[in-house]
């Protein structure tokens, strides 16, 4: 894999106007020792529109949201694509990988067209993850009048615990109305790499599509982090940056639940609801490396701490630190089932070895591991009882909960967490196999040795990292 060269500039920035428009003046982008030094009045300018952005764009459970679950690239895709082509004032895409498949050029296809209508179209690349993507592609979106900018671009030969800092989570927002979470990457789900196997099934993942107040959130998320990239590169300073957001339409008022009846989100407990609920509680639980270190972390000790009968957890790279093993092996000591979906297939040998090194102690503890065998593995879910589910990007591992900005989406809502459950069950049975604590046990002193080396070298990086206390 190529990396992006060291001379490219953050921003990537521009877009040609759509039909009818007169371009707007952009400065040219420079590098930063030769960009022009700004006057005061600007600098001040900047600070004025950065504290007028509210500091808190999740974590808090609101009520009224409307939240439907998408199974794999066949829901996802074409709900997104959707999306965009009825898009109105603005579309914000962030991923962490963007292929130039099938999918990818269908995404695109659609930026464009919502470029050509005058609609404020940004996409957000993590350095390394799309470092893949072509040079061809991101031009081609440039002069489709979609505004491309990569997010810490890979730099050759300056290592440092900085380019581990990647843009990990997966999120769309249209018009700061719909907005979309999860774990599925801009690449089709049968894509593989080198894995392109006729055999292979999909890959196993999920998203969720919310309207209501968790969709604002969203919206001013994927805003304070496009603005923050782009003045690491632009000299025209925030206020004029600020140019780029069109202003928001007034959001419809949700109306009251009628005297005498449930909560809508409410009515449906306990049963299947085709996948969306309507006016449910939920948070945008957030990761990065300043105010939310341990949001989503907390988040799972809080729902594990909580539960009383079942807890399922679909996750690709497991590598849980001390606290989340010991509230698992907590769950199991009060009589909670516990069941893990893991990865079955061997993608990244060093994690993948390492994780079979924490198995014996959770067999032991009466936990269900389940190796998803169809495909790759991709999900990060988790349901707890009938209370509370999760969706998003965040794995169990170093990489999300100590390094990567991470966003997943916490449902309040038994409604919703059935059909979870109903759709992880369905993999667990039909498409896994589950590990046998005696047949475990009985593997060759040679492959216990390597996952335990394999598990101590992961444990070596996570030191080198700033964070072995946690692990």
């Amino acid at each position: 894999m190529s990396s992006i060269d060291s001379k490219e500039p953050e921003h990537l920035t521009a877009g040609q106007p759509a039909a009818g428009q007169q371009p707007a003046p952009v400065a040219s982008p420079q590098p930063p020792d030769t960009a022009p030094r700004r006057s005061g009045a600007s600098r001040v300018a900047d600070r004025l529109a950065w504290a007028r952005l509210p500091r808190a764009a999740g974590n808090r459970a609101l009520d009224g949201n409307q939240v439907e679950l998408l199974r794999g690239g066949g829901d996802f895709f074409p709900a997104l694509i959707d999306a965009i082509d009825g898009a109105q004032l603005s579309v914000s895409i962030e991923t962490y990988i963007y292929e130039d498949d099938t999918v990818g050029r269908a995404v695109a296809d659609a930026m464009m067209r919502a470029a050509a209508r005058g609609v404020s179209v940004r996409l957000l690349l993590d350095g390394f993850g799309a470092d893949g993507c072509p040079a061809e592609l991101k031009e081609r979106l440039l002069n489709g009048g979609v505004k491309v900018r990569i997010y810490r671009p890979l730099r050759r030969f300056r290592p440092g615990r900085s380019q581990l800092r990647r843009l990990h989570r997966k999120l769309a927002v249209i018009d700061r109305e719909i907005a979309f979470v999860g774990g599925i990457n801009i690449i089709d789900d049968h894509n593989h790499g080198p894995f392109d196997e006729a055999q292979l099934g999909p890959r196993y993942d999920f998203a969720v599509r919310v309207t209501g107040p968790v969709a604002g959130q969203v919206a001013l998320t994927a805003e304070r982090l496009w603005w923050r990239v782009a003045l690491r590169a632009e000299p025209r300073g925030l206020a004029a940056l600020a140019a780029e957001f069109p202003q928001p339409r007034q959001a419809a008022a949700v109306p009251p639940d009628p005297p005498g009846e449930a909560p809508a989100g409410l009515a449906n407990r306990g049963g299947s609801n085709g996948g969306s609920t309507r006016g449910v509680r939920a948070a945008l639980l957030l990761r990065d490396n300043l105010r939310n270190r341990r949001t989503i972390e907390r988040a799972y000790l809080q729902a594990l701490g909580a539960a009383r009968r079942d807890v399922i957890i679909a996750n690709a790279y497991f590598l849980p630190g001390h606290k989340m093993r010991r509230a698992l092996l907590a769950c199991r000591r009060r009589g909670v089932r516990v069941r893990l979906l893991l990865q079955g297939m061997v993608e990244y040998k060093l994690q993948h070895y390492a994780t079979h090194a924490l198995y014996a102690t959770l067999l032991e503890a009466g936990v269900e591991i389940h190796e998803y065998n169809e495909s790759f593995l991709h999900a990060k879910v988790a349901v707890v009882d009938d209370s509370w589910a999760t969706v998003g990007s965040s794995n169990m591992d170093p990489f999300s909960l100590l390094l990567a900005r991470e966003a997943n989406v916490a449902v309040y809502d038994a409604g919703f967490a059935a059909r979870l459950r109903h759709e992880l069950e369905r993999a667990i049975a039909l498409r896994s196999r589950q590990v046998v604590a005696e047949a475990h046990a009985r593997r060759g002193a040679l492959r216990r040795f390597g996952d335990w080396a394999a598990y101590l070298l992961l444990r070596f990086g996570v030191m080198v990292a700033g964070a072995a206390g946690r692990y």
